[in-house]
């Protein structure tokens, strides 16, 4: 039994879930995968069906009727994770514009004693490739006001490289998060922080997918924008 597990949440990434799964299952250290599928049609979940014959200790799937948002996917995962006792929990894309090769060093941050590990493209500058210049600036400017509001001392509030130990999940009440979009991300953080939680970040290099297609939107966008000012009003107990 692995201590650690990455969930990585899929919808139509079948150009990438098999290179992704052999590269993670490749890596030293014994994770285990956890698959979240919404139903995605272009076959994505057969192929992790297939791969489970050959990792059927490593390799899970949870399959839902259809697109809920990624944070709703995560908290899935988490409560996944937390009823089978995993002591690491770690967040992760699908088209590896998060290097698996970075894992074994987000769990090694975790085991040395902080709480939330963070892969993170502005620790050590602006670590970002393949993205146009208007991306990485809503993106670098969106972490500064996530900071401006909330207070928070993290460089990427929006990263979705995380690996949290159990106790951090345990804490925070998952059935409260409201954002189910990439403002997920901020608000996990920002819970975490307010909690008390030891957040460390770790630079990456962030590489644009080459494959498949991005599941960004502008209401995604706007959902973490306004999203914020009203996770800095909320009382948190």
């Amino acid at each position: 039994m692995s201590d650690t597990l990455v969930i990585i949440p899929m919808y139509n990434e079948r150009e990438n879930a098999e290179k992704i799964l052999r590269k993670v299952f490749s890596l030293p250290g014994g994770f285990h995968v956890l698959v979240i599928d919404d139903h995605s049609p272009d076959g994505t979940a057969g192929i992790v069906k297939r791969l489970q014959g050959e990792f059927p200790q490593q390799l899970h799937l949870v399959e839902r009727a259809g697109k809920l948002g990624l944070g709703t996917a995560y908290i899935a995962g988490f409560h996944w994770a937390l009823e089978r006792g995993y002591t690491y929990i770690i967040e992760m894309d699908a088209d590896f514009s998060h290097n698996p090769d970075d894992l074994p060093r987000l769990r090694k941050a975790c085991e040395q004693g902080a709480d939330v590990v963070i892969g993170s493209r502005y620790s050590n500058g602006v670590s970002v490739v393949n993205w146009p210049l208007g991306r990485v600036l809503m993106s670098y400017f969106a972490s500064k006001y996530v900071r401006m509001i909330t207070g928070m001392h993290i460089q990427d509030t929006t990263a979705g490289f995380v690996c949290y130990r159990r106790c951090v999940l345990q804490r925070i009440p998952l059935a409260r998060i409201r954002m189910k979009g990439y403002g997920f991300q901020i608000e996990m953080k920002y819970l975490a922080y307010k909690f008390g939680f030891m957040i460390k970040e770790i630079p990456i290099i962030f590489i644009d997918r080459k494959e498949g297609a991005s599941k960004m939107s502008g209401g995604i966008f706007n959902e973490a924008f306004t999203g914020v000012l009203q996770l800095r009003l909320r009382k948190i107990k």
